[in-house]
Protein backbone atom coordinates (compact mmCIF):
# COMPACT_ATOMS: atom_id res chain seq x y z
CA UNK A 1 0.00 0.00 0.00
CA UNK A 2 1.38 3.50 -0.65
CA UNK A 3 0.92 6.08 0.96
CA UNK A 4 1.46 9.95 0.64
CA UNK A 5 0.19 10.02 -3.49
CA UNK A 6 -3.12 11.27 -3.61
CA UNK A 7 -4.94 11.21 -7.18
CA UNK A 8 -6.16 14.58 -8.28
CA UNK A 9 -9.09 14.50 -10.44
CA UNK A 10 -12.42 15.70 -11.56
CA UNK A 11 -15.91 13.78 -10.67
CA UNK A 12 -18.41 13.61 -13.45
CA UNK A 13 -20.77 15.32 -11.45
CA UNK A 14 -17.96 18.44 -10.73
CA UNK A 15 -17.98 18.59 -14.76
CA UNK A 16 -21.58 18.51 -15.11
CA UNK A 17 -22.22 21.14 -13.03
CA UNK A 18 -19.19 23.48 -14.59
CA UNK A 19 -21.28 22.69 -17.83
CA UNK A 20 -24.75 23.36 -16.85
CA UNK A 21 -23.10 27.08 -15.34
CA UNK A 22 -21.48 27.95 -18.55
CA UNK A 23 -24.88 27.25 -20.59
CA UNK A 24 -26.93 29.53 -18.37
CA UNK A 25 -23.91 32.02 -18.87
CA UNK A 26 -24.35 31.71 -22.78
CA UNK A 27 -27.86 31.62 -22.84
CA UNK A 28 -27.86 35.09 -20.30
CA UNK A 29 -25.52 36.37 -22.94
CA UNK A 30 -27.40 35.38 -26.41
CA UNK A 31 -31.23 37.22 -24.62
CA UNK A 32 -28.52 40.35 -23.88
CA UNK A 33 -27.39 40.61 -27.35
CA UNK A 34 -31.59 40.41 -28.16
CA UNK A 35 -32.42 43.01 -26.24
CA UNK A 36 -29.70 45.09 -27.55
CA UNK A 37 -30.59 44.57 -31.32
CA UNK A 38 -34.33 45.05 -30.46
CA UNK A 39 -33.51 48.44 -28.44
CA UNK A 40 -30.99 49.50 -31.68
CA UNK A 41 -34.24 48.94 -33.87
CA UNK A 42 -36.34 50.71 -32.01
CA UNK A 43 -33.91 53.66 -32.00
CA UNK A 44 -33.91 53.57 -35.71
CA UNK A 45 -37.66 53.54 -36.31
CA UNK A 46 -37.23 56.74 -33.20
CA UNK A 47 -34.86 58.62 -35.37
CA UNK A 48 -36.74 58.02 -38.86
CA UNK A 49 -40.06 58.90 -37.32
CA UNK A 50 -38.60 61.96 -35.68
CA UNK A 51 -36.90 63.14 -38.95
CA UNK A 52 -40.36 62.90 -41.07
CA UNK A 53 -42.04 65.28 -38.31
CA UNK A 54 -38.73 67.42 -38.09
CA UNK A 55 -39.26 67.78 -41.97
CA UNK A 56 -43.06 68.29 -41.96
CA UNK A 57 -43.32 70.91 -39.52
CA UNK A 58 -40.58 72.85 -41.56
CA UNK A 59 -42.67 72.99 -44.60
CA UNK A 60 -45.56 74.13 -42.63
CA UNK A 61 -43.66 76.92 -41.12
CA UNK A 62 -42.09 78.02 -44.46
CA UNK A 63 -44.78 77.66 -46.26
CA UNK A 64 -46.89 81.30 -46.78
CA UNK A 65 -50.68 79.96 -46.74
CA UNK A 66 -52.37 78.58 -43.79
CA UNK A 67 -51.96 74.82 -43.04
CA UNK A 68 -55.03 72.79 -43.77
CA UNK A 69 -57.55 71.50 -41.25
CA UNK A 70 -56.80 68.02 -41.63
CA UNK A 71 -54.31 65.93 -43.68
CA UNK A 72 -53.26 62.74 -44.35
CA UNK A 73 -49.59 61.73 -46.16
CA UNK A 74 -48.70 57.88 -45.91
CA UNK A 75 -44.53 57.58 -46.24
CA UNK A 76 -43.26 54.78 -47.52
CA UNK A 77 -39.69 54.89 -45.63
CA UNK A 78 -38.24 51.76 -47.53
CA UNK A 79 -38.72 49.91 -43.73
CA UNK A 80 -42.97 50.38 -43.44
CA UNK A 81 -45.82 52.68 -44.11
CA UNK A 82 -45.88 55.53 -41.71
CA UNK A 83 -49.41 57.83 -41.82
CA UNK A 84 -48.72 61.28 -41.23
CA UNK A 85 -51.38 63.08 -39.61
CA UNK A 86 -52.15 66.67 -39.66
CA UNK A 87 -54.76 68.81 -37.64
CA UNK A 88 -55.03 72.47 -37.75
CA UNK A 89 -57.35 74.45 -35.42
CA UNK A 90 -56.96 78.57 -35.07
CA UNK A 91 -56.16 80.33 -31.86
CA UNK A 92 -56.51 83.46 -30.28
CA UNK A 93 -53.92 84.04 -27.35
CA UNK A 94 -54.81 86.78 -25.33
CA UNK A 95 -51.15 89.03 -24.23
CA UNK A 96 -51.09 89.97 -20.16
CA UNK A 97 -52.56 93.97 -21.30
CA UNK A 98 -55.82 91.73 -22.64
CA UNK A 99 -55.02 92.12 -26.25
CA UNK A 100 -56.09 89.31 -28.31
CA UNK A 101 -53.36 88.44 -30.93
CA UNK A 102 -54.95 86.43 -33.97
CA UNK A 103 -53.75 85.28 -36.62
CA UNK A 104 -52.10 81.89 -34.74
CA UNK A 105 -52.85 78.36 -36.12
CA UNK A 106 -52.21 75.57 -33.27
CA UNK A 107 -50.85 72.13 -35.75
CA UNK A 108 -50.44 68.79 -34.28
CA UNK A 109 -48.62 66.14 -36.32
CA UNK A 110 -48.96 62.16 -35.54
CA UNK A 111 -47.11 60.06 -37.08
CA UNK A 112 -48.39 55.89 -36.49
CA UNK A 113 -46.56 53.19 -37.94
CA UNK A 114 -46.23 49.26 -36.84
CA UNK A 115 -43.26 47.67 -35.35
CA UNK A 116 -43.46 43.89 -34.98
CA UNK A 117 -47.39 43.86 -35.74
CA UNK A 118 -47.57 46.59 -32.92
CA UNK A 119 -49.11 49.99 -33.23
CA UNK A 120 -46.76 52.71 -32.34
CA UNK A 121 -47.07 56.61 -32.77
CA UNK A 122 -45.55 59.80 -31.99
CA UNK A 123 -46.77 63.85 -31.72
CA UNK A 124 -45.58 66.72 -32.16
CA UNK A 125 -47.49 69.96 -31.22
CA UNK A 126 -46.22 73.95 -32.56
CA UNK A 127 -47.80 76.77 -33.33
CA UNK A 128 -47.66 79.10 -36.70
CA UNK A 129 -47.97 82.42 -37.19
CA UNK A 130 -49.53 84.00 -39.93
CA UNK A 131 -50.26 88.02 -40.37
CA UNK A 132 -53.57 89.44 -42.27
Amino acid sequence: MRQGKKTCGFALYEVLIGLAIFVVGVFALGRSVEHCLNANGLSEDEDRVRQLLANRMAEIQASPVNPDASHEDKIDTGYGVVRLLEKATSEQLEEPDNTIVSGITRVTLTAQWKRAGVPQSRQLVFYVYRAG
